[in-house]
């Protein structure tokens, strides 16, 4: 595959913050197999800037790119053993600018989104950038294709990386490093809930799992005016920091029969929306059952195995059933307009902060939920890191 780099010559930089010629990165080997190695810095292209990555949080998803290497797609196929750096949830500093960009300046404090779609194929048109037809097809030639860094084009394991300028959000001078890097988990429960009908003012909601993505998924519903919100999961201290967010009830699944506590809090017509975080096969077939009819079921979470669910439930009480994937719509850029105005305290789920050299410990933190870890983050680009519990 030919392609043409941008040079150095090519793009505005700024003596106020060096770039150097080459850069830490960690390269994905075998599954599980990270090694840290020398990369050369990338350099921005038409409507793209250079971030300095100053932190990046490590979500689920990495892991099981890591592991099992979907959902990323390198080259066509799985992302093993061709020099791939992973990781998606990043934020820094704008370090040069590509042509035609004046939408940022060198210096701005960013955090970004994952997808830039191609803008050519029926579904960005439509504004689905995170369906883009041309998913995967670019690994090495950004020209062709959708980006989607740490997927299918290089991510934030490392000290610099390229955005598309339609991925990238200012940070407030008041947000900590660690709590911007949390936009994309915000902006994912966002996109679940914009795709289950925006506003929820006075509707409903379960939220399955009080993982990071549901933990926050409590908070943007309860900053759009759901009511009640009721987490659902297993780990009492992780419903604790969920009524923090929000919650108006919470069930420990292991406890009750969580069907019948939804419906003896809303009653026996069920909820109007479940965003489902657990992604089992007894999760969901719970989210369809507690369910009102016409009410609405968002998947955010990336089941393993195919499921057997209760379709016929589902279609004789015309009960909709939508999959996201990452943060649509622009949906971060909301997330962080509610994070901004501190609607909700996001560095709640925060719980350790690991050096860019420590990504491997970083990862068995996060892997293996050491010490309770939820969202785990590494710092880079210099900036001083110190382990939080």
């Amino acid at each position: 595959m030919t392609e043409t780099l941008p040079t150095r010559e090519q793009v505005t930089l700024s003596a106020d913050f060096p770039v150097p010629e080459t850069m830490k990165a960690w390269v994905l080997g075998d599954p599980d197999q990270l090694q840290q190695v020398e990369k050369v810095v990338p350099m921005p292209g038409k409507a793209e800037v250079l971030i300095r990555i100053d932190a990046i949080a490590i979500c689920a998803t990495d892991l099981e790119i890591i592991h099992y290497g979907t959902p990323a797609l390198i080259e066509g196929g799985p992302p093993f053993n061709k020099n791939f750096t992973p990781g998606h949830e990043y934020m820094g500093t704008v370090a040069a600018l590509g042509t035609g960009v004046d939408e940022f300046s060198i210096g701005d404090r960013v955090t970004v989104e994952i997808h830039a779609g191609c803008g050519q194929c029926k579904r960005c048109r439509q504004g689905m950038y995170t369906s883009c037809l041309n998913y995967g097809l670019n690994y090495g030639d950004v020209d062709k294709g959708h980006r989607a860094n740490g997927f299918t084009t290089d991510g934030g394991f490392t000290e610099y990386a390229v955005n598309n300028i339609n991925t990238v959000i200012r940070v407030p001078d008041d947000m900590s490093d660690e709590v911007a890097t949390l936009v994309v988990t915000a902006g994912t429960s966002m996109y679940g809930l914009t795709e289950l009908g925006g506003l929820v003012a006075g509707e409903s909601v379960v939220v399955a799992g009080p993982g990071p993505i549901g933990l926050l998924a409590v908070a943007v519903a309860k900053s759009l005016g759901a009511s009640p919100v009721i987490l659902t999961g297993t780990r009492d201290a992780r419903l604790e920091i969920g009524k923090a967010l929000g919650a108006d009830h919470t069930i420990n699944v292991g406890n009750a029969d969580v069907v019948a506590e939804v419906k003896s809090i809303v009653g026996q017509r069920g909820v109007d929306y479940v965003v489902e975080c657990a992604g089992t096969e007894v999760a969901i077939n719970d989210a369809i059952h507690m369910t009102n009819r016409g009410g609405k079921i968002c998947f955010a979470a990336f089941p393993h195995d195919p499921a057997t669910v209760d379709l016929p439930h589902v279609v004789k009480n015309n009960i909709y059933l939508y999959g996201i994937r990452g943060e649509g719509r622009s949906a971060t850029h909301r997330a962080m307009a509610f994070m901004a105005e501190k609607r909700f305290d996001a560095s709640l789920v925060h719980t350790h902060t690991f050096d860019l050299d420590d990504l491997p410990e970083a990862l068995r933190y996060a892997r293996e939920r050491v010490e309770d870890a939820i969202k785990v983050v590494v710092k880079s680009g210099g900036v001083e890191a110190s382990r939080e519990v």
